[in-house]
Order: structure tokens, then C-alpha cells, then sequence
């Protein structure tokens, strides 16, 4: 058996495998799936000196607890939180080594939502369609972690960045989502569009990988009825039966029969990731580029 590994002692309440995804498989209804947070699991890969596509943990709130086999590399980043190796704390966002037996201790997130764990040489588990992402949709890729688990490690790629500490950006008081119309905005009044633009909403707690859901005023349709299953894009702003928008996610189906009103721009998706139910979201309509 081999020495690089971490045995899982503490799961957590959500702790998946996580790299960029698997993109270009909608057309076989599979959705890239991948880290919510790309930039922080990108940027801990670096401060360990692995490659940009290297798998790391994502967690959920309350954080996970592993042990390695042998000596490693480790960085956290993303939502911000306490870590600990052996019992005493170590430095969040900075390249920390554990030695072989060591509980290397993820905290629950003191802001934010997810935080990340990369180790050097990636977590190894087999790809599926040449990512080793957790598809909690699909059901492709490594389960969610449990208690128990062992997860195998790749070999170091590169030396650790030699920082400090390095600056990331803080969780979203408020999310600020810049949105597309359409594809289907004419399925809503003018109104709700007015609406979308201009009301209150808030994070709700049913929001997870697949979608961020919001709570606030119900958007006014135009017309009734549902659209034949149509092709949904990372960041499409579905509009249920109850008129409350979702955001979608890295885990989003790949087709869907509710009106999509908006598309929120890539670059404001990572934020979302870090929202806690309760923050609030405010919609802002840009031009098509």
C-alpha cells in the first residue's frame, strides 16, 4: 500500500475531489462540474507547486480533518478558517508541511462557505471523462468523502511558493452578479425584468452545487407554460414555477424547460460560491459584449 495518501478522519459536512472540470460533455447531458471557487483552488495549488489542473478537497462550512501517510505539503484557501497540524495552528493561505502521521485539521469557515485543501502532487483518484471532479449530479467521479476513506496522492510536481502568505479575496457581503438578458427574457414582463434589477434578494439555504437559490419577489411572466428542455449554460438564471431565480452552478443539468431571463458573467460566479445564506444579491444588467 502506498505511503502518499490521506486517510479521512473527519468528512465534514460536504468534502468532494475537486479540479477545473470536465467541459466539453453537455452534448452527452454531463456538466463540467469542478471547484465553485476556481481562483482559490487555483491559487492553492500554486502555493504548493502543483499544476493549475491538480485535484484538491473542497469543503463545506464546518471543514474536514486528514491524515497523511507520509510528509506533505499542504495549502488552505478560500473561505477563510482556522487550520491546525497536530493540535497547534498553522498559517491559512500559506504552504504548511505535515509531517507523516499528523492530523492536519481544516476549521469551519469563520466567512464564506467553501474552503480548499491542496496537497503536493494533487489528489489522485482515477478520472472519469479526464477529470477526477466530484459530480454530485451525475454522480461521475469520487464519491463525497466519509469517515475512513483513503485518498491517494500524486508525486510532487514543483516546490512549494516560497510566501508568507499571499492576498485572496474576502467572502461577499453583498453579491453583485452582472447579468445578460435572455435567452428567454421574453417569457417575463417588463416588470420582472425591473424587478430582477432592482428588488431585494437574498441567498437562500437551499442553494448548493448545482444552483444558487434566491429568496425575494417572484418574477411576473409574460406567457404560460413551460419551453421544451432546452441547453442551460454555467451561470443561466432559471426561473421556477415559484418566480425566485437560480443561479446556476458547476454541477447545473445541461438542459432544463424553465425560462432562463439572464446569464450572470463568469467572472462573478466564484463569489457566489462564498455566500452564506443571507447575503444579499443584487442583479446588474450589462450589455452583450
Amino acid at each position: 500500500m502506498s505511503d502518499r495518501a490521506l486517510v479521512v478522519v473527519r468528512a465534514g459536512a460536504l468534502t468532494t475531489v475537486q479540479d477545473r472540470g470536465r467541459p466539453g460533455y453537455a452534448h452527452l447531458g454531463v456538466p463540467r462540474s469542478g471547484a465553485l471557487d476556481a481562483p482559490a483552488a487555483a491559487l492553492v495549488n500554486r502555493l504548493v507547486g502543483n499544476p493549475p489542473d491538480a485535484a484538491v478537497l473542497e469543503t463545506t462550512l464546518n471543514g474536514c480533518a486528514v491524515r497523511p501517510r507520509s510528509t506533505v505539503t499542504v495549502a488552505v484557501g478560500g473561505a477563510p478558517c482556522p487550520v491546525a497540524v497536530g493540535g497547534r495552528p498553522v498559517a491559512w493561505g500559506a504552504p504548511v508541511v505535515v509531517p507523516a502521521g499528523a492530523l492536519l485539521e481544516v476549521g469551519a469557515a469563520t466567512a464564506g462557505v467553501r474552503s480548499y485543501l491542496a496537497v503536493g502532487g494533487g489528489v489522485a483518484v482515477e478520472p472519469v471523462l479526464g477529470s477526477r471532479a466530484t459530480d454530485l449530479l451525475s454522480g461521475l467521479g469520487p464519491a463525497p468523502l466519509t469517515d475512513g476513506m483513503v485518498l491517494p496522492l500524486g508525486a510532487p510536481a514543483g516546490p512549494a511558493a516560497r510566501v508568507d502568505g499571499v492576498p485572496q479575496p474576502g467572502p461577499p457581503a453583498e453579491l453583485v452578479l452582472r447579468v445578460v438578458p435572455g435567452p428567454r427574457d421574453d417569457w417575463f414582463t417588463a416588470r420582472a425584468f425591473r424587478d430582477l434589477a432592482t428588488r431585494a434578494y437574498r441567498v437562500s439555504a437551499a442553494s448548493n452545487r448545482i444552483g444558487l437559490r434566491t429568496e425575494g419577489p417572484a418574477l411576473e411572466r409574460a406567457r404560460p407554460g413551460e419551453l421544451p428542455s432546452e441547453g442551460m449554460v454555467l451561470g443561466a438564471v432559471q426561473v421556477p414555477p415559484d418566480g425566485r431565480p437560480v443561479v446556476f452552478l458547476a454541477d447545473h443539468p445541461t438542459t432544463g424547460g424553465y425560462p432562463v431571463i439572464a446569464v450572470v458573467r463568469a467572472a462573478d460566479l466564484p463569489a457566489a460560491a462564498q455566500a452564506l445564506p443571507g447575503t444579499p444579491v443584487r442583479f446588474v444588467p450589462v450589455r452583450r459584449r
